[in-house]
Formats: C-alpha cells, sequence, structure tokens
C-alpha cells in the first residue's frame, strides 16, 4: 500500500522539479539591466514555457511509447525534430509580433542612459542585430527545448525499464505460485494414497480402528483443503495435523515399534505462521523406511523453536540393511517436491542435513527454518 502512494507522489516531485528547473532557466535568459522588463518579454517566456510542456508530455505520453519503444527510431527522431522548430518557430513569431526586442532596447536605454531635458533630442534608436530578433534558432531556446526532450526521453525509459521490471516480477511470482500449487497437488495426493492404503488394511483387522481413522482423516483433509490453500499456516496447526498423522500410523504398527513424538512444551511461547505440509513427507519417509514387522524400531521426531524466528525439526528412524535411508520408494515424489518448495518458499532461509548412519543406526534428517525474511 505504501508503495502505491510513494510512486505516484514520487512522479509528481519529479515533473515538479523538471518545470521548476525549467521556469528558472526561462527566468534567467530575462535582458541583463536593472529595472522591470517588458510585459511582452514575460509574455513570450510564458508562450515558451508552454510550448516546452507541450513537447515534453508529447514526447512522453506518445512519441516514446508509439515510436521509440517499437523501435521506429527514424520516425522518432523526425517527429522531435519537427516539434523542436515548431517550438523555435513559435518563439520567432511571438518576440517579433509583440516587438520583444525594441521593448527591451527601448527598456536597457531608459535605465541606463535616462533623459536629460537640457539635452538635445535623442536621435532614433539604434538595435544590435541580437536586439531586432527575427532569428529562427535562438541559442538559449533551442538549449533548452533540446534539454527537455532529452528529460522526457530518459523519463520515458526509465518508465519502461521500471514497467517492464515490474511486469516480469508479477510474471515471476505468477510462475512460482502456479509451481507451488502444483507441487502440493501432487504431495497431498501421494499422502493420503499411502494412507488409504494402510486405512484399507486395518479394516481386515480391527473395524472400529478402522472407523477412528477415517474420522482422523477426515480432520486432516479437512485442513489440507481448508487451512493450507492460503499458503501459510499456524506452527500449532501443523503440529496437529502431525499428531492426527502419527496417531493414524501407529494404529498398523506393532508392539516393536516405539513412536516419540516431541513438540514445544512452552505454553506462552509464539505462534508464527509457516508454509503448510513441509514437515510431514519427512515424518511418512521415516514411517515408511524405518519400520520392520519382525525386528524392533523406532523412531523419533523432535520439533523444537529456539525462538519466534526459528523452527527445527529432527527426524530419526531406525536403519536397516534391507532399504534404501535417503530415497523416496520407487515412484515416491514427496521429498523431492517438499526440497523444491523449501527452495521457493524459504531461498537461503533453511537447512537441511541428512546424517546416515548415526551412532545409534539410525538415519536423521534435520529441517531448520528461518521464518523471517
Amino acid at each position: 500500500m505504501l508503495s502505491r502512494f510513494f510512486r505516484p507522489a514520487s512522479t509528481l516531485l519529479l515533473h515538479a522539479l523538471v518545470w521548476g528547473l525549467v521556469a528558472v532557466l526561462l527566468v534567467a535568459q530575462q535582458p541583463d539591466y536593472p529595472g522591470p522588463k517588458p510585459t511582452e518579454f514575460w509574455l513570450t517566456q510564458a508562450t515558451v514555457f508552454g510550448l516546452l510542456v507541450g513537447l515534453f508530455y508529447l514526447n512522453l505520453g506518445w512519441a516514446a511509447p508509439r515510436l521509440l519503444h517499437r523501435r521506429r527510431l527514424p520516425a522518432y527522431v523526425a517527429v522531435n525534430a519537427a516539434a523542436v522548430l515548431l517550438v523555435l518557430w513559435a518563439h520567432q513569431q511571438v518576440e517579433t509580433r509583440l516587438r520583444v526586442p525594441e521593448l527591451i532596447a527601448r527598456a536597457r536605454e531608459a535605465v541606463l542612459n535616462p533623459p536629460n531635458p537640457w539635452s538635445s533630442p535623442r536621435p532614433h534608436l539604434l538595435l544590435t542585430p541580437e536586439e531586432e530578433g527575427g532569428g529562427l534558432f535562438d541559442t538559449s531556446t533551442l538549449l533548452l527545448t533540446l534539454m527537455v526532450l532529452g528529460i522526457a526521453t530518459s523519463l520515458a525509459a526509465m518508465q519502461r525499464a521500471q514497467h517492464d521490471a515490474e511486469l516480469n516480477l508479477e510474471l515471476e511470482r505468477r510462475q512460482v505460485a502456479t509451481e507451488l500449487s502444483l507441487l502440493k497437488a501432487q504431495i497431498n495426493p501421494h499422502f493420503f494414497f499411502n494412507t488409504l492404503n494402510n486405512i484399507y488394511a486395518l479394516t481386515l483387522i480391527d473395524g472400529e480402528q478402522a472407523r477412528a481413522a477415517l474420522h482422523r482423516l477426515s480432520r486432516m483433509m479437512r485442513y489440507v483443503l481448508y487451512e493450507t490453500p492460503a499458503g501459510h499456516t499456524r506452527l500449532s496447526q501443523e503440529i496437529s495435523f502431525l499428531r492426527d498423522y502419527i496417531e493414524l500410523m501407529h494404529l498398523r504398527l506393532t508392539d516393536q515399534v516405539q513412536v516419540v513424538f516431541e513438540t514445544p512444551t512452552d505454553p506462552a511461547a509464539p505462534d508464527p505462521y509457516l508454509a503448510p505440509m513441509l514437515f510431514q513427507p519427512y515424518v511418512e519417509n521415516a514411517f515408511k523406511h524405518g519400520v520392520s514387522a519382525t525386528a524392533p524400531s523406532r523412531i523419533t521426531i523432535s520439533l523444537r523453536q529456539p525462538d519466534a524466528q526459528h523452527v527445527t525439526m529432527c527426524v530419526r528412524n531406525t536403519l536397516f540393511a534391507s532399504r534404501p535411508a535417503d530415497n523416496d520408494e520407487p515412484g515416491g515424489i514427496g521429498l523431492a517436491n517438499t526440497q523444491r518448495r523449501l527452495d521457493l518458499l524459504y531461498p537461503g532461509r533453511h537447512q537441511l542435513r541428512t546424517t546416515a548412519p548415526t551412532a545409534l543406526n539410525e538415519y536423521e534428517v534435520c529441517l531448520s527454518l528461518n521464518l523471517l525474511p
């Protein structure tokens, strides 16, 4: 909102500075003698000022966008050359018709050589070539016109560059948003596909637990459908989602599998916003590769919040020699897409570290997020 306000304000200030400079230069062109200047002189300068304003906005609003930006350089040069000649011709015509050189010469003579009643009458006033006027190429007017034309061209180029930069930024934002949507669309069906398979297997064993699992899954789906589309969620909501997922996965585990879920215990801890569904693929991977139906195994999920700005999650699971530790199973897409989401959402503000095996023969993955840009 502030950028929308300051941009027009800065443009108005720039235009005011340009026309203030032009006005000062026009005033500085006044004849170099003390005393009042003829009114006709100021009318001439005002006419030139109006012509320069017209030339400026003609170039800024039409010539540059229609000709220069479309690479029609000869037409652009021809239009501006004609406009410069028009300003010079109009200045010469106004100056001649108002008899500005003659009036300035008489005013200078009256100031520098006041009439003496005891002297003889003055001869007819002779004007110098500069005072007679009538020349088309007035040097000061020409230079001032070229300066205004150069400023208008520079400003038009700057506005075009700014517009192109904003357009590229908007396209980049839309591309990132589209890519994130596609990545989330891939992660969510991937997760629900595996979970529904687990519930199907549970229906063959315990119908009551299967119904409870379906209820928990519906709550998780409600979170995914109505909370995650906003692009951010509270840390507490993400923790609740993980707890539901762990409980759901725990229903199919044997007593030989130990699952530990550690979360921040301080009720007064801040509850920051973060991107949803970033932790779940790593937890899912631990259940996928760290559980055995015959051997004892352990999964530890530790989520810490050192301060309001940082969140860290470490997931450790038992390593089994017959299973890969660092990849999804064939066709899996969860971890690769999560890494891509991290690169897009937290560029330079996340750290992902994996250790395999640890001292306890476990596979460990730790993700640290800096939530503030």
